[in-house]
């Protein structure tokens, strides 16, 4: 069995088959692993999820990302922090949107394969959370999406604090805070604290900031991890982490790697440019305003 992680497809559904045929995808027997942002400024998102979807759970793996959080927040009635850049509304408008949207929100946020011993996250993770305890904390957050209640989260998801883990936290803030270390992180603070408003490359960083992945003492830090989120990161293996996201929704590409075998197998397709809504040129800041 081939297992391939691909980053940020956000809708680009027409790349999205063309890197899996790139690579002779089988789904009878194969895998691939989805780092969230399956949905939104793509052309494609309805397509996208029906698709990755009748993949079924043997086939796709899943995480959940900003993006795909974003578009549930929509569904639970929460507009209140809709872009105009925003694709979604295909997909809450289809006839199966019931159906689609109860998938998505009983997907993780965090998954771990003990026989190839490589989990996968959206974003990041703080450097105190272990695999076990980045599990852990996962599911708390899951708890709630996959329960009745689910669209009272969305009421208490967004913002940046608190900034710090502590076991004692408690209530909306203690899942805030996790959901966004597993959907928005890219910086920490040289203390450990979520720095979550830079979103530009490492060159360009804060002197007092490290990307999540370079903290030192991080209890993560032998473990292998893939993630996406990052395009401004670029593509790229850092020790023990996977960088996934190529831009893909920005007219550059879309990236999987093979994980279940080394050495590891970087595949790319070029994105059609001319069919998506965030091409042209832009400036680096520019840019960085709609990540």
């Amino acid at each position: 069995m081939a297992v391939y992680a691909i980053g940020d497809i956000q809708g680009c559904f027409d790349e999205l088959i063309k890197l899996l045929e790139v690579v002779r995808f089988d789904p009878q027997q194969d895998q691939i692993w989805l780092a969230g942002d399956l949905v939104n400024r793509g052309p494609k998102s309805l397509d996208t999820l029906r698709f990755v979807q009748q993949l079924g759970e043997q086939s796709a793996k899943v995480v959940l990302g900003n993006h795909d959080l974003h578009m549930l927040a929509h569904a639970a009635g929460n507009n209140e922090f809709t872009h105009r850049l925003d694709t979604i509304e295909p997909v809450l408008t289809a006839e199966d949107s019931d159906e689609l949207i109860n998938w998505l929100r009983h997907q993780p946020l965090f998954y771990h394969d003990r026989e190839l011993q490589f989990s996968m996250v959206h974003a990041g993770l703080p450097p105190e959370w272990s695999i076990d305890e980045a599990l852990e904390r996962a599911a708390e957050v899951e708890t709630v999406l996959q329960s009745d209640n689910w669209r009272e989260f969305f009421k208490h998801m967004y913002g940046n604090k608190p900034k710090r883990w502590s076991a004692e936290l408690t209530g909306w803030d203690r899942l805030r805070f996790i959901t966004n270390c597993f959907t928005r992180l890219r910086y920490c603070h040289e203390d450990g604290s979520l720095a979550l408003k830079f979103k530009g490359a490492p060159k360009d960083k804060p002197v007092d900031q490290k990307p999540w992945f370079m903290m030192p003492n991080r209890a993560s830090i032998n473990d292998k991890i893939v993630f996406g989120h990052w395009s401004q990161l670029g593509t790229g293996q850092y020790d023990n982490v996977f960088s996934l996201d190529s831009g893909a929704v920005w007219g550059e590409q879309l990236t999987a790697v093979r994980i279940d075998q080394t050495p590891y197998q970087w595949t790319v397709v070029e994105a059609d440019a001319d069919g998506l809504p965030h091409t042209g040129n832009k400036t680096a800041a520019e840019k960085q305003r709609w990540l």
